[in-house]
């Protein structure tokens, strides 16, 4: 008799990968779902708002491909990012903070005021991008009362981020999980500062404030608003 044909097998779908310290605490179950590596610094791009594939490889130096659509995967089926494609004419698809992924704004801003003072000294492998001083910034600016868009012009490029009113913790816009800064000039800032790296990291540390920075002559703000003129000490 001729031997039946057994039918093809499908692909095994993914699982839902399983790891967790089986603690029943909150801070064991916050780390089974952010405790990877890799997994808080693609939050901190998010941060900035809807990101593709390629630009958050870009801006996440020493991840592997492999690593990275790991990463997005689990956070896609943990809740903290969605993909979503971008009306036409454009076909890219990008990721997203959900409004629980966005909940982790101030674990990070936390983080970065914990580490600043680790940031001593450049180490020759250290890779460095603009927007990566945001959320230090955020925390050292948190007690501004004018709420805005300030424009920050470092040496390693610009970006801009919206200070004040608490923004630090409470994302603007009607969305919760609207960006709190974002990648390049601003369209209609408030404010613009122009200052130094090490200066950037002085505010970070809580060495120094803006407004000190700005009478040593070593900061800049430009601008004629409110927001300006609190950021300089008027």
């Amino acid at each position: 008799m001729p031997r039946q044909q057994q039918p093809a097998a499908r692909p095994a779908a993914r699982p839902v990968r399983r790891r967790s310290y089986d603690q029943f605490d909150a801070t064991a179950r916050a780390l089974d779902s952010v405790g990877d590596r890799w997994t808080l610094l693609i939050v901190r791009e998010l941060l900035g708002g809807p990101r593709r594939y390629t630009d958050l490889h870009a801006d996440l130096p020493g991840v592997s491909t492999d690593v990275l659509a790991s990463r997005l995967k689990d956070m896609e089926q943990s809740g903290l990012a969605l993909r979503r494609k971008l009306p036409p004419p454009s076909a890219a698809s990008v990721y997203e903070l959900t409004e629980r992924g966005h909940g982790l704004l101030p674990v990070l801003t936390a983080l970065a005021a914990w580490g600043a003072p680790a940031l001593a000294e450049r180490r020759p492998t250290d890779a460095v991008r603009a927007h990566w001083s945001a959320l230090p910034l955020l925390g050292a600016l948190a007690g501004l009362t004018r709420e805005g868009i300030m424009e920050v012009r470092l040496d390693e490029g610009v970006f801009h981020l919206r200070v004040g009113g608490g923004a630090e913790f409470a994302p603007p816009g009607p969305e919760p999980y609207a960006a709190v800064y974002g990648y390049g000039p601003a369209d209609r800032p408030d404010a613009r500062i122009v200052l130094g790296a090490e200066v950037c990291l002085e505010l970070a540390r809580g060495e120094a404030t803006l407004v000190e920075a700005v009478k040593d002559g070593r900061a800049q703000v430009l601008g004629d608003g409110p927001l300006a003129a609190e950021l300089r000490g008027e």
